[in-house]
């Protein structure tokens, strides 16, 4: 499980003891404060406090631009122009802090994203809890040959079974090992900063993560897409329902304008147009590599 039943009955506690607030208020997001997420098999995420919501952005892009914003007739109006025209400083008005539990190897992978403050549970002064991430049947592939970083075919049957059994009986040797290497029956033991290196990469760690809203919708456009791993994937999906509740107006035309919108290069434009022309267009006229122009192929036809 996630959460601990201590855990719980903390987090039970903060949620029905409301204080007086001037600040401008998420209705959405109010209903997240401090909820746990349960996310793979033993991770979590809630939201540990957050400053802003659709309004706040509006505010700010009014300061910054003044009468230039008078065409714009409302808020959401205004969110929209901002997002089609790509202006980012008025979403880092917005900041929320998320809790996040999460596999060591998918921290890792996370942790590319340098536009966030975290702070991380320390091996070097606390000992790690004896939990592991083993994926499902359904995610354990095998490697694409097609894409060097990606997952083809689900393995099957007995190839599957032993997988996930060297997966589980290497991640609990390890933990033996690291907890043998610890002060164990009046020994020394060795420090936890150097005992830590043993421990394998599907070992749960947690972590304090605080973003702006335009940088965490840039996490969420690169994470929550289709060909993103699974693994992180399923955190950037809870966090994407998340976002929706706390800003609804930013995340539509997030959503418009990014997650669900067709970026084209110089060469696929062309190409779109000559082709609604009634050209007959391949990728050789086309001047694209292979790989582009697959894709190209998968929106267009």
């Amino acid at each position: 499980m996630p959460l601990t039943p201590e855990q719980q009955a903390e987090i039970d506690s903060q949620r029905t003891t409301p204080r007086q607030t001037l600040r401008a208020v998420s209705e959405g997001m109010e209903n997240h404060l401090y909820v746990a997420h349960q996310v793979l098999d033993h991770g979590l995420v809630r939201v540990i406090d957050y400053m802003g919501d659709d309004a706040a952005i509006c505010q700010a892009a009014r300061v910054s631009y003044g009468k230039g914003t008078k065409s714009v007739q409302n808020d959401e109006g205004l969110i929209r122009y901002l997002m089609r025209h790509w202006h980012s400083t008025p979403f880092e008005m917005c900041e929320v802090k998320f809790h996040v539990k999460l596999p060591v190897f998918v921290a890792r992978q996370w942790i590319r994203h340098r536009t966030a403050n975290v702070n991380e549970y320390s091996g070097r002064y606390s000992i790690l809890d004896r939990e592991f991430y083993i994926p499902a049947p359904e995610h354990l592939a095998a490697q694409s040959s097609q894409n060097h970083q990606g997952r083809g075919e689900v393995l099957q049957g007995a190839e599957a079974q032993r997988v996930l059994d060297l997966l589980r009986e290497d991640a609990m040797r390890s933990y033996d090992s690291y907890e043998a290497m610890l002060n164990q029956e009046g020994q020394q033991g060795l420090a936890r900063e150097l005992a830590r290196m043993n421990l394998p990469a599907n070992i749960y760690t947690q972590w304090y993560w605080k973003v702006d809203l335009h940088n965490l919708l840039h996490f969420l456009r690169l994470r929550a897409d289709s060909h993103a791993q699974y693994e992180i994937r399923a955190y950037a999906d809870i966090m994407c329902d998340i976002t929706r509740d706390w800003v609804p107006a930013a995340f539509g035309a997030f959503q418009d304008y990014r997650m669900n919108a067709v970026n084209l290069s110089a060469q696929a434009a062309d190409a779109l147009r000559r082709r609604l022309a009634g050209e007959v267009v391949t990728q050789e006229n086309a001047g694209m590599g292979a790989r582009e122009w697959r894709e190209f192929q998968a929106v267009w036809g």
